[in-house]
């Protein structure tokens, strides 16, 4: 285990000490937040490298040249933009990205990038907004893990599986019960026009079709249901709609840099709209929460190596990098056993009806 000694290495908002070039000034006049610039940044070199490449692959040209475009668009979306623009689409879907002058251009991520990363348009918004967010990983939340043993390859298959043959179905249950039909539209809106655009291009190109939209849709199902499950994997049963204690913390990570501070879990539920920037100073202000509700907060991994270290019951490396913060654990041995006890199956009947979140 790790000793905490305030070192954090995870990016914060630097205000640039040059002036601003009028090309960076108007960048900024876009959008709503200056400190969303790298958003801006981003979008602009998925336009300009990723649309050119999906449109190259529905052209008749020489086999050997598709061949080549379709593992360069393949490599590039999965390998270097996925999570830069999943994280990103998340970010803007808590915090309007750009100004009311440029309104119509909060459409662009979610409508035109989007899909080219498997991302229906709007049914991130929808889950994540208005499902998961108010619910917290309790029952009624369609990517609940409670009911789940959470080092269980077994366990996540189904949690998966599930997720995939009716993960849309169930979503669109939740906002019919909870009379939300806005979002029911919006998501069912995305899913089925994006179903059908696949079907339709599938017959116009059946290859550039399957690399551009199909592969993406079903690597970034699975990518985000493994996110969230290493996010709630540990779950205090006596308290499971205590952000501190059914999420999780990854500090001083490369991920952090690359996906926007998205390791900050538990601060992100408790303030949802905090801006990506502010998370490590809200770390440090707030640390006598995180060790008074006993959070878990790892140091030097992120998520996927959480998951996967659960999926081998590798409780020694997670221990190793577990932060002992409020010197509460004498050895890794207690570590790991108060880490087990985070992740046993939960029955949901056993839930305190006073932890039942409510819409």
């Amino acid at each position: 285990m790790k000793v905490f000694n305030n070192v954090i290495t995870d990016p914060v908002y630097i205000k640039p000490e040059k002036p601003d070039s009028t090309t960076r000034k108007f960048l900024k006049s876009m959008i709503r937040d200056e400190r969303d610039l790298p958003f801006l940044y981003l979008t602009i070199e998925l336009t300009l490298v990723l649309i050119p490449l999906a449109v190259i692959l529905y052209l008749p040209i020489n086999e050997v040249v598709w061949w080549i475009a379709a593992v360069i668009f393949t490599l590039l979306n999965n390998f270097r933009y996925k999570g830069s623009f999943g994280l990103m689409l998340h970010c803007t879907s808590h915090r309007v990205f750009f100004d009311k002058k440029y309104g119509f251009l909060n459409h662009y991520l979610p409508w035109v990038i989007g899909p080219l990363f498997g991302q229906t348009p709007e049914t991130y918004y929808s889950h994540h907004i208005g499902m998961h967010h108010p619910e917290n990983n309790m029952p009624d939340d369609d990517s609940c893990t409670m009911p789940f043993q959470r080092d269980s390859l077994r366990g996540f298959g189904r949690y998966l599986g599930v997720f995939l043959a009716i993960g849309i179905v169930n979503l669109s249950r939740y906002f019919i019960k909870k009379h939300r039909k806005k979002l029911l539209i919006r998501s069912m809106r995305g899913e089925l026009l994006f179903f059908a655009m696949c079907i339709g291009l599938s017959f116009v190109n059946f290859p550039a079709t399957l690399t551009v939209f199909i592969l993406p849709f079903i690597i970034s199902r699975i990518i985000m249901m493994t996110g969230n499950w290493a996010q709630h994997a540990f779950i205090c049963a006596a308290e499971p709609d205590n952000s501190y204690k059914n999420s999780i913390t990854c500090i001083n990570t490369k991920y952090n840099h690359q996906c926007w501070n998205d390791g900050y879990h538990i601060s992100h539920h408790v303030k949802p709209s905090m801006h990506w920037t502010e998370h490590p100073h809200y770390f440090r202000q707030t640390l006598q929460e995180y060790i008074d509700n006993e959070a878990i907060v790892f140091d030097g991994i992120h998520f996927l190596h959480v998951w996967l270290y659960l999926m081998g019951k590798r409780y020694d490396l997670l221990a190793r990098h577990f932060v002992n913060i409020g010197n509460r654990f004498n050895s890794d041995e207690e570590v790991i056993a108060f880490l087990k006890s985070r992740t046993k199956k939960i029955n949901l009947a056993t839930i305190p009806a006073t932890s039942m979140v409510t819409a």
